[in-house]
């Protein structure tokens, strides 16, 4: 990617900022964890993905949201922890339903568990104000994941309110299991769905539409 040195607008060397990010915005589709395949993003590819997350927004500085790496030596941790978190739902589920809850421990060469902290900093910053910084820089990281060439994948479900999950993760009270982020190299690609269009989600006030 160009380097996003500051310019003018006016400056007859600056890129088309705006088309080459609506190519990116564009270009990220969800690839799922089991299309990811090795070689994932390298160490410094890594720390360039945990960068851009550093650019979300963040009201009054709180940095309230994390990022947790699930290297191969703890996979089959965190896979125990998915079996045990769907018997503590359904105690009578069959042993092959425990082991696919098991396998998803084992998809994708990058996986991160993202954690928001609801109580950490500011206590006039709400949770749903960490939740949504959380968000941004989750897309920031799949955004820059696309652009190194990366297929990437936000996977969420029930274990992550689990009691097995938060032991294994060290969640303290007010700490919230977000969502996993997959990253790896895209076996393959399922087809791309349909944007919806601005006027699917966008009004303006004093619009009489019955979604108003």
């Amino acid at each position: 990617m160009p380097s996003m040195r500051a310019t003018s607008p006016h400056d007859a060397e600056s890129p088309d900022w705006a088309a080459i990010a609506g190519e990116l915005i564009q270009a990220r589709q969800t690839v799922l964890p089991k299309r990811l395949v090795a070689p994932g993003p390298d160490a410094a590819q890594q720390q360039t993905i945990l960068a851009a997350a550093a650019a979300a927004p963040d009201h009054r500085q709180l940095l309230p949201w994390r990022f947790i790496a699930v290297p191969p030596a703890r996979r089959g941790a965190l896979a125990e922890a998915f079996a045990q978190a769907l018997l503590e739902r359904d105690p009578a589920a069959a042993p092959e339903q425990v082991a696919q809850a098991g396998d998803k421990a084992h998809r994708a060469p990058w996986l991160m568990l993202v954690v928001v902290d609801g109580l950490c900093g500011d206590p006039r910053v709400d949770l749903h104000e960490r939740i949504l910084s959380a968000g941004c820089a989750v897309q920031n990281v799949l955004l820059m994941a696309t652009a190194l060439g990366f297929g990437s994948a936000l996977t969420s479900g029930q274990a992550l309110g689990s009691d097995s999950l938060r032991r294994l993760f060290a969640l303290r009270e007010g700490q919230h299991a977000l969502c996993f982020i997959s990253i790896g190299t895209a076996l393959s690609h399922g087809g791309s769905r349909v944007r919806p269009a601005v006027a699917d989600f966008f009004r303006m006030l004093g619009d009489d539409s019955p979604d108003a």
